[in-house]
Parts: structure tokens; sequence; C-alpha cells
């Protein structure tokens, strides 16, 4: 067994069609976290309006006002979140993951060292095929500042220097 010389490494050759089953895996995770956070949205938002309905009048007037106002207020914030999620799971639709990039754009893996970026749905950090992976919204500051980027290039990240070694 020879060693290999120093300052190289071997790499694991990954097809085409292996990237593309990665990023549909990947897709396929943001889409149910979106649709898991829509079913708990709507649940919240029932939960406030039950709320908001059932307090009884009591001999305090302002305590019922308060609290239907209260409910009303919650049934509004649920709804708006709601509304975010519905408005993400629809963008994450059009995330086209059968394309393999070669520049980073919505759809597109960027991998860097132990960080892959993906550009589909703003959900944050998440493990998915026992990888870290961070899903960016493409309105994400950060994703605009990967855009158009290819392999080789570097971008400053939590203040380091880091280089793109793939984007597919």
């Amino acid at each position: 067994m020879t060693a290999e010389p120093a300052g190289y490494c071997i790499l694991a050759v990954v097809t085409d069609s292996e990237k593309i089953a990665f990023k549909n895996r990947l897709k396929l995770a943001a889409q149910q976290l979106i649709e898991q956070r829509i079913a708990a949205a709507k649940k919240l938002i029932d939960n406030a309006r039950e709320a908001a309905n059932s307090e009884e009048k009591s001999s305090v007037g302002d305590k019922y006002e308060t609290a239907r106002a209260m409910g009303q207020l919650e049934t509004e914030m649920y709804s708006k979140q709601l509304a975010q999620q519905i408005k993400e799971l629809a963008l994450l639709h059009e995330v086209k993951t059968e394309v393999i990039y070669a520049i980073a754009t919505m759809g597109a893996c960027i991998e860097c060292g132990d960080l892959t970026f993906f550009i589909a749905a703003g959900l944050g950090k998440q493990t998915i095929d026992g990888k870290l992976i961070i899903f960016l919204s493409p309105q994400a500051p950060l994703a605009k500042l990967l855009q158009n980027k290819k392999a080789g290039e570097s971008f400053v990240f939590n203040g380091k220097d880091t280089v793109i070694e793939r984007v597919y």
C-alpha cells in the first residue's frame, strides 16, 4: 500500500445522478419540515381562537375583553407565520433539483469543506443523511452573497474565508 503525497487527498467520485438524488432528498426534507410548521401554525391558530372564544364573561368585564383581544393578537401572529410558511412551500416547489448547476443559485448545493449550503428554503441547520446542511432562502443575505459564485471562489462566512469546493 502506498501513501499519498503530502497535500493530496482522495476525493470520492460522486456521479451526477447521486448529486441529483441527494438534492431531491434535501428538497423532500425541506418540504416535510415546512409542512410540519404549517400544521403547527394551524393548530396554534385553532387553540388561540378556541381560548378567546371560550373565555367566560366574568364580573369584571375588562378581563373578558382583554382575554379576547389577546386571543385575537395571537391568532393574527400565528396567521402571519402560517402565511409565511405557505409562501416558503410555494417557493420550494419552484426549486429545480434535477439540474446540476455550475454556479450558486436557487436549487444548488454548495460544498465548502465540512459545510454544505442548499439554496431552497430558509430552514437553517438541518442534518440530512448524517450530514449538516444549511438551508438558505434565496432571499437570505448569505444566499445573495453566494449568488453566481462557482467552485474555487471564496467568501467570508462567520468571519472566516471559506472556499467553495463544489457546486451542483
